[in-house]
């Protein structure tokens, strides 16, 4: 799933001060799930951007929304009521959610309100953990499921760099070496010849080497 974190209330507030009527949109799939944005966080967020324009002086209504998705427009669209009684919308979805609402409303100011930071996992309760880099050209098959691009400090695909200590990162000793878990997980599948494979340097087309990528599925095309 996109993780992501809420931006500080004093950013946001900046963001609003010059409007009196603002929607605050929360998205209820990826954001919903690291506590960033979504229906609870958009009450508690509408409710402290209230108290800081009140003790401020400044008047403005704050109407609160919650849709499933951001990022597809059949449900965007179930938004569309609200965002004409406003003059600006908060998304609380992450940066593609942020941009599919502006892109839907080409005259309605759309401001960020989450900080979009990867595509990762819920490791434990409130522990969430990057995991992909969408790369566009997946090796994990190789790899024993473990992505060396994204949980690599040095994105190295042919082995360690010999820089580890007991199992963590030189970079960063909370961070587990990728390849000390890459070869623990091939011991364990009984696959450790897939280490005698060289694999060529990345072809960064696949990922954001190309500008924005996009993906068609002709039979799902109507």
């Amino acid at each position: 799933m996109i993780v992501g974190e809420q931006k500080p209330v004093k950013e946001i507030k900046n963001y609003l001060e010059p409007y009196k009527k603002v929607l605050i949109l929360g998205c209820g799939t990826c954001v919903k799930t690291c506590f960033a944005g979504g229906e609870d966080e958009v009450g508690e967020l509408a409710s402290a951007l209230r108290l800081v324009f009140k003790k401020q002086g400044k008047k403005i209504e704050i109407e609160e929304l919650t849709i499933e998705r951001q990022c597809e427009d059949e449900f965007i669209q179930q938004s569309a009521q609200a965002v004409k009684r406003n003059e600006a919308i908060l998304s609380l979805g992450c940066g593609a959610g942020v941009q599919a609402v502006a892109k839907r409303f080409i005259k309605m100011p759309t401001f960020p309100g989450v900080n979009t930071t990867f595509i990762g996992i819920l490791e434990t309760q409130g522990v969430f953990t990057e995991e992909c880099s969408g790369c566009g050209n997946c090796e994990l098959a190789h790899f024993g499921g473990i992505c060396p691009i994204t949980r690599c400090s040095k994105k190295l695909m042919n082995g360690p760099c010999g820089g580890s200590s007991a199992g963590k990162c030189e970079v960063n000793k909370d961070i587990d070496c990728a390849w000390h878990l890459i070869i623990e997980k091939l011991k364990a599948l009984d696959a450790l010849e897939n280490l005698n494979r060289y694999v060529p340097p990345k072809d960064w087309r696949t990922a954001s080497g190309s500008g924005p990528r996009k993906l068609i599925r002709e039979d799902q095309i109507i």
